[in-house]
């Protein structure tokens, strides 16, 4: 950070008490670029809005997902807070508000680290791609099928993927609200 701002790193000290208070100041920075729409939106709209300025924010700052994870912040008391308010304010049993968090937060955060981490150079495609040509047909009809729409990039959408999970999320929970009124 200190080279980044061209001073020495000790000078930091200076603004900061330590190492984890400015690790403390930096995810609070990150979590206030998540959005969190007013309480008169319909709760799913809402929360769907959240989930993609959270994605977004993390994959800006692809680093500071285990920091997230990590670090109880107040701000990412705010976060939580705000997505149990909407999933409560909806109708939603405490028990399934609970669930629902970790469904949405494991997305989230688990989406975002597979996508920083599954960035592929072309190199790696054509030997992905020569690999694939090698595994018996009859063994892994399904995986071929699968890895094929990967390399063909017919169905690869990071985003697109993204909040089509999100929204059989969202649509799972409305269905399981529903079923319980």
């Amino acid at each position: 950070l200190g080279r980044a701002l061209g001073v020495e790193a000790m000078s930091l000290y200076n603004h900061v008490a330590n190492k984890d208070d400015m690790l403390d100041g930096i995810v609070d920075l990150v979590l206030s670029e998540f959005e969190l729409p007013s309480a008169g939106d319909d709760w799913s709209v809402a929360i769907r809005r959240t989930a993609i300025s959270a994605h977004e924010a993390l994959l800006r700052h692809p680093w500071a997902c285990t920091l997230i994870m990590s670090r109880f912040r107040p701000a990412r008391m705010r976060y939580i807070e705000w997505i149990l308010a909407r999933l409560r304010e909806a109708g939603f049993s405490a028990e399934t508000a609970y669930h629902a968090y970790h469904a949405l937060d494991s997305h989230i955060l688990g989406f975002t680290l597979w996508e920083v981490g599954h960035a592929v150079d072309p190199e790696e495609l054509q030997n992905a791609a020569t690999f694939l040509q090698e595994l018996p047909v009859d063994e892994f009809p399904y995986f071929l099928e699968h890895a094929q729409q990967h390399l063909n990039g017919s169905m690869h959408d990071d985003q697109g993927e993204f909040e089509s999970g999100l929204d059989l999320i969202l649509e799972g929970l409305g269905r399981a609200r529903d079923a319980t009124s």
